[in-house]
């Protein structure tokens, strides 16, 4: 049997190298899983109870165990902002086009 490359500890994944890059990646699918769920009921639920899962269905996924990710890379940290964005976006129903900053 060979052993394995990465490690669950409290539901943060470390890798044989301690670049985290499972962990971020996971992290990320999730939280855009869950993302597109809550666009096929933004429709159907009042603009305050969408922001209320929002916030508390994808801002937890996302800010779990972050202090072990003190100082990644950026190009680990664009994905986890990339998060962020897709949330503001979905919350404000704006395209991918228009600017992030003053939604978030």
């Amino acid at each position: 049997m060979l052993p394995s490359t990465t490690v669950r500890d409290l539901g943060i994944l470390i890798d044989s190298s301690g670049a985290m890059w499972s962990h971020v990646l996971l992290m990320v699918s999730g939280c855009f899983a869950v993302l597109r769920q809550l666009r096929s009921i933004r429709c159907s639920v009042s603009d305050s109870v969408f922001h209320a899962l929002v916030v508390s269905l994808v801002m937890p996924c996302r800010d779990y165990g972050n202090a072990t990710l003190a100082g990644l890379p950026t190009s680990q940290l664009r994905q986890l902002q990339s998060v962020l964005n897709a949330a503001a976006r979905l919350k404000h129903r704006s395209s991918r086009y228009e600017h992030i900053t003053p939604m978030l």
